[in-house]
């Protein structure tokens, strides 16, 4: 594969005055400047970028017409562009689009040379003539009306003013567009040898804005001392509205039962003895016994009798920790999380047992409190304590980390 990157010599005398003034322009004395000209020389730099990218894009058409790329084994020129010009794909693909489209465009070419637009809005206008183009209307890309909305709105705006335009004049093909980003969706879920998942994906435009609209409410700060940044409340949300889909039943059955979360845990573990193993999740590693106290605190138990050689002696029966009945009465008695300042609902919180049942702890509503899932690990895993006092209140004691953290970040730094 031929082509050259890096230290490339000027190809004519043009260019090589062009790199000699901007090398002068770079050395240039920057001392001195104040706020008023430092906002000028942006405007200013950013029009004379733009006014390179026409020349780019022109040049990188001009390199696509031909054959060279592909006569020397590259898959496109866009690759070409992309690898020799150190740039991304969507930069390389979008020059060369505004490059063909040039033409077509002078009134948006003429404003981005006079600094009336900028470059991306005429790539935008490029895209949407090339879409319309692709079409099976036969209407001629009118650039007037874009233009016109070009000099008014941002970039972002117009954006979407461009999808409009695109859809008024191709309903059917901007319909054929969703489908296919929607046959483009990508999840990955890859285990880590320590037993992190990372998260991998696409959504199209409406599957990502149904997947936000579904996280947002979730992701609100939530009771008193809530200081996590907001990736981590997004993340917290997206396990919540997983959890609430098991919890309610929403998810399809496996094997004639109710989708579920399936722990197996020794009575040692559960009842956290120094020396005892781990529990065993599905789909997961191995899980602390604090977890497992979490998540038996309102479960269905089964007791499992293993004798010799792992060989199972008895299977009891299924018994559900908290009844039917008395959750029932536990929803309408406390409505809702009732730690201080969490208003989530009955049906997004578990029944915790304030004196936990393997250590005794009865299953009735004196010992039991309605806690959100991300309360609920605070309580277990977090290190917080919670109790209800005299007159039934609940109060809740930070964790010793929690403290420190505190101190340590300082009554001014903010939390985003």
């Amino acid at each position: 594969m031929s082509g050259g990157k890096g230290g490339v010599l000027p190809s004519d005398q043009g260019m090589r005055d062009l790199v000699a003034a901007i090398d002068r322009f770079c050395r240039r004395d920057k001392a001195g400047r104040d706020g008023r000209e430092i906002e000028t020389e942006l405007v200013e730099l950013r029009q004379a970028r733009d006014r390179l990218d026409l020349e780019f894009s022109e040049t990188a058409a001009d390199f696509a017409a031909t054959s060279l790329a592909e006569r020397d084994g590259w898959i496109s020129s866009i690759e070409w562009i992309r690898h020799n010009c150190l740039m991304g794909s969507h930069a390389a693909a979008e020059r060369v689009c505004v490059g063909e489209r040039m033409r077509g465009l002078p009134q948006a070419v003429a404003a981005v040379e006079n600094g009336e637009i900028g470059f991306a809005h005429l790539a935008l206008m490029a895209r949407t003539a090339a879409a319309l183009d692709d079409s099976e209307t036969s209407q001629v890309f009118d650039e007037t009306p874009l233009l016109e909305k070009a000099r008014e709105f941002s970039v972002g705006r117009f954006r979407h003013l461009c999808q409009h335009a695109r859809h008024a004049n191709d309903p059917k093909g901007y319909a054929a567009t969703e489908v296919e980003a929607v046959e483009a969706r990508k999840l990955e879920l890859n285990s880590g040898e320590d037993g992190w998942v990372f998260v991998r994906g696409v959504l199209d435009a409406a599957g990502g804005a149904t997947l936000r609209t579904a996280l947002e409410p979730m992701a609100r700060r939530s009771g008193a001392g809530d200081d996590r940044h907001r990736d981590r409340r997004m993340a917290d949300a997206l396990v919540e509205l997983a959890l609430i889909g098991l919890d309610t039943g929403a998810v399809p059955q496996r094997a004639s039962q109710r989708a579920h979360l399936q722990v197996t845990a020794s009575l040692e573990t559960l009842l956290g003895v120094a020396g005892a193993s781990a529990a065993e999740l599905e789909f997961s590693m191995p899980i602390s016994a604090r977890m497992v106290e979490r998540l038996a605190c309102d479960a269905t138990v089964t007791r499992v009798l293993v004798g010799a050689e792992s060989a199972i002696v008895d299977v009891g029966r299924a018994q559900r920790v908290v009844p039917g009945a008395t959750r029932r009465a536990l929803n309408v008695r406390d409505q809702h999380c009732q730690w201080p300042g969490c208003e989530r609902p009955a049906s997004w919180s578990a029944a915790h047992h304030l004196l936990h049942w393997c250590r005794g702890g009865r299953t009735d509503l004196s010992n039991l409190v309605l806690l959100c899932h991300r309360h609920h690990w605070m309580v277990h895993e977090g290190g917080w304590q919670i109790a209800r006092d005299a007159t039934g209140r609940i109060l809740t004691v930070p964790s010793a980390a929690y403290l420190s953290r505190e101190w340590c970040r300082g009554p001014d730094r903010a939390v985003a």
